[in-house]
């Protein structure tokens, strides 16, 4: 687990007496006065933008949700004070499209995406509880993904606490202009490894919220060959399979000192390599790629067998045989 030392007294830590009830705001802690005192975790202005109202989405539990309804506790001071000026700088900077996405603090852009995840992870835990409990039986997860889900609490605290990464960036952050309909919403996430992505306006988002920019470093190389391209929305889905399935096979679980130091905290990051010589990420297999990737092309129709068709070469719209990169502009728009 993460190692706290000197632990701040106002740092909320949901995770050590598992409190999920919906009389404590999910930020603070803070009691609250009403089980009505939430914020939706999709916020309305997105929800309107898009047309999400009534759409529905689709839990771990395989349970359907509607965007609007799914909800966290919030105190009203901390809706008002911190999460409302953050949606108001990211609703600005999205409706500005790419330029204005790009022109954001990217902490503003995890604690944005953070907080959206952690909301969805907050609705699942609760929907687990309630159903363990109904079958008679104690909720029970997994001590790795406790420490994935509390470091990313801890994290999201930055937005109402003076708590600072000290010389490193807890995320990976991937942004690109993409050639999109404009009144589309793509949407996905995988919180087992706590990674994000949107496709809006005329960019796609990819963030991996808990990897110390491990998936940057991996995909370095490709990521620098395309990252001023605009890209056909064909070939950021075949990007965010690539990413997603890095952050599924890197094996670290990322440790943290707090500390701290008069009135700031301060989060220091210790070495992902530790004392393993294994390398940060587990063995790439082309045929579980493609199944990744299969199902990120889902509304192309691409079957895995044309995917992995040559297993050294699979189906690649970003780059031809020759490994040079494609134009997005000569790929047929979307069906």
């Amino acid at each position: 687990m993460c190692i706290f030392a000197a632990m701040p007294q106002q740092i909320y830590y949901p995770f050590k007496k598992f409190n999920f009830s919906n009389h404590n705001c999910f930020l603070t802690g803070q009691t609250l006065s009403s089980e009505d005192e939430k914020i939706q975790v999709f916020p309305r202005w997105l929800i309107d933008q898009y047309k999400l109202a009534g759409r529905p989405f689709k839990m771990l539990d395989e349970n359907m949700a509607n965007y609007e309804d799914i909800k966290i506790p919030c105190a009203p001071g901390a809706r008002d004070q911190f999460i409302e000026p953050l949606e108001k700088e990211i609703a600005g900077a999205f409706a500005l499209g790419y330029d204005g996405v790009k022109a954001l603090d990217e902490l503003k852009l995890f604690q944005w995406a953070g907080k959206l995840l952690y909301g969805i992870i907050f609705n699942e835990i609760q929907a687990g509880i309630r159903m363990q409990h109904g079958q008679g039986e104690e909720f029970n997860i997994s001590q790795s993904i406790i420490h994935k889900f509390s470091s990313l609490h801890l994290m999201l605290q930055s937005i109402n606490l003076p708590l600072f990464f000290e010389d490193f960036s807890p995320y990976s952050i991937f942004l690109f202009k993409t050639d999109n309909n404009k009144e589309e919403f793509y949407y996905r996430d995988e919180i087992n490894t706590l990674t994000f992505s949107l496709r809006i306006n005329d960019f796609g988002l990819i963030i991996c919220l808990q990897d110390n920019g491990a998936n940057k470093l991996y995909h370095r190389e490709v990521f620098e060959q395309i990252a001023k391209e605009i890209l056909h929305p064909i070939q950021f889905e075949e990007f965010c399979a690539r990413v997603f399935y890095s952050a599924y096979l890197f094996n670290r679980l990322p440790e943290y000192h707090v500390l701290e130091v008069g009135d700031a905290i301060y989060l220091e990051a210790m070495p992902l390599r530790g004392m393993s010589g294994k390398p940060l990420f587990d063995d790439w297999i082309t045929k579980t790629y493609g199944q990744v990737l299969e199902n990120f092309w889902k509304p192309w129709g691409f079957l895995l067998f044309e995917i992995i068709k040559n297993p050294e070469k699979p189906m690649s719209f970003l780059f031809d045989g020759d490994g040079k990169l494609i134009n997005g502009k000569t790929i047929a728009p979307m069906p």
